[in-house]
């Protein structure tokens, strides 16, 4: 039974984070079969995994927007987006660009419909610049309560665990990273780093890791890749308005500046680009009372993703 809290997902990922060919299989197999994903038996079969991480796979397939859960007819069928990216003739089917792992770490970041507690929180409301288990474990537990429902510590440590599993390599170093590594293909992003060790709050005054969000600047985000963040980000928030601020795309909820963690200079940057950019359905103005975002028209997803890859 998966645990939500007013929308919120918080299990269902059976404390394995999404491992490297998980999100490739299921791509290559719903393409054939829209039903091996309600079949655990045979999943387990033609996936080659046991049935907690085959319940497991279809929780990151659909949180990363790979997927669509089953309507009436009890089929998966995948995405615009997943067949755009990882169909048979996709962007980048194996996940081989780091831009993919981006992209893919986006998704699980905006997940508007069943977002993902730790993902929503933490890249959202986290102001500390440090943060450790009991830190976060405690402010999770008190946003639980604010919306109404009282998970256990057990719960909630165990999603944030698979959290920092899904960025903070288990072992190996950048570049030694396999396919059949236990680690989630996002840590190579680097997002979250470890800074050391504490003793912890609290009578057994266990020592804890410290962590920290990587707020430099990230080149490997190309403005390909910012803009079609940008525009998703513009289409699902934010909707019916013409212009958003700078302040608005650097720090508002969902915001490309908070997901990826860009500093402030680095958005401005960008979205001074938007000026150059050819057939862009942005532009920027900044004056010495006025940095806006303007949208001369709604982006089309497919076409901004598939210039992210264009050579």
């Amino acid at each position: 039974m998966e645990h939500t809290t007013k929308n919120y997902r918080v299990s269902g990922h059976e404390s394995f984070a999404c491992r490297y060919a998980w999100l490739p299989k299921v791509a290559h197999h719903l393409q054939r079969d829209h039903t091996i994903l309600t079949d655990d038996s045979r999943a387990m079969v033609e996936l080659g995994v046991g049935k907690n991480m085959v319940q497991s796979i279809r929780f990151w397939a659909q949180s990363a927007d790979i997927v669509k859960a089953p309507g009436k007819t009890g089929k998966h069928v995948l995405t615009g987006f997943a067949i755009e990216l990882l169909g048979e003739r996709g962007l980048d089917p194996y996940l081989e660009d780091i831009r993919t792992l981006w992209l893919i770490h986006w998704k699980l970041a905006t997940n508007v419909e069943a977002p993902l507690m730790a993902w929503d929180y933490l890249l959202n409301n986290w102001q500390e610049p440090e943060m450790t288990q009991s830190s976060v474990v405690g402010a999770l537990e008190k946003e639980a309560t604010k919306r109404g429902s009282k998970l256990s510590s057990t719960t909630i440590t165990k999603h944030f665990e698979v959290f920092l599993h899904t960025y903070v390599p288990t072992r190996g170093r950048k570049g030694t990273i396999q396919e059949d590594n236990l680690d989630c293909p996002l840590v190579e992003l680097e997002l979250i780093t470890r800074q050391g060790e504490r003793g912890a709050d609290g009578p057994n005054g266990r020592r804890e890791s410290i962590y920290a969000f990587n707020r430099d600047w990230k080149p490997e985000i190309s403005n390909e890749l910012f803009l079609y963040s940008l525009n998703d980000f513009w289409q699902v928030r934010h909707k019916d308005e013409a212009t958003l601020s700078l302040r608005e795309v650097a720090h508002g909820h969902g915001s490309p500046g908070q997901i990826f963690k860009l500093p402030e200079e680095d958005v401005r940057s960008r979205l001074e680009e938007l000026n150059n950019g050819p057939n862009t359905p942005f532009s920027y103005a900044e004056s010495l009372h006025l940095q806006q975002v303007r949208r001369h028209r709604a982006g089309s997803g497919s076409e901004l993703l598939r210039h992210i890859y264009r050579p």
